[in-house]
């Protein structure tokens, strides 16, 4: 028993992958197992990707009980399948930045109104504290008013530092 699937696209040349594994250049031929749904995966340049299941159903010599009497008999049997798809050209304006960032936008504002998105407060804006004097302070330390300033600093142009004691 010989069992061969083909796969063909218009355009040929597309890349193929069945089951997520690369088996080659549209057309393309392989010798397979197993009847069944197969996961189909075609690329080609200039075009959409085309993500499908194909489904190899069994001729009826390979169904139970026929399988057996096919299986004893001399004849050399042979089941060839094949697989056609046609890729549709990709739009200009899929490649176009602002109708991909707009696009963005649009699923972004689904996301954030879906039931299922728990509600976060937007972030403060950032702003870079300064101390007395127009000094911009390191991250994470807080900038203290002039008159904050501890007695007997001795500083009057920076901005105090308290230390632990």
């Amino acid at each position: 028993m010989q069992r061969t699937l083909t796969i063909e696209s218009s355009p040929p040349g597309a890349l193929v992958y069945l089951n997520g594994l690369e088996v080659g250049r549209t057309p393309v031929t392989r010798d397979f197992t197993w009847y069944g749904t197969y996961d189909v995966q075609l690329r080609a340049e200039g075009h959409e990707t085309l993500k499908t299941k194909g489904k190899v159903i069994a001729p009826w010599w390979q169904w139970v009980p026929f399988d057996l009497v096919a299986e004893v008999l001399p004849l050399r049997l042979r089941d060839e399948q094949h697989l056609r798809y046609t890729l549709r050209p990709t739009a200009e304006t899929a490649a176009d930045p602002g109708v991909m960032l707009e696009r963005a936008r649009d699923l972004r504002g689904q996301l954030e109104s879906s039931p299922r998105t728990p509600a976060v407060p937007p972030l403060p804006a950032v702003t870079q504290p300064t101390a007395a004097g127009g000094a911009a302070v390191p991250p994470g330390a807080a900038a203290l008013p002039a008159a904050a300033a501890p007695a007997g600093s001795g500083s009057t142009t920076g901005p105090a530092v308290s230390r632990p004691q």
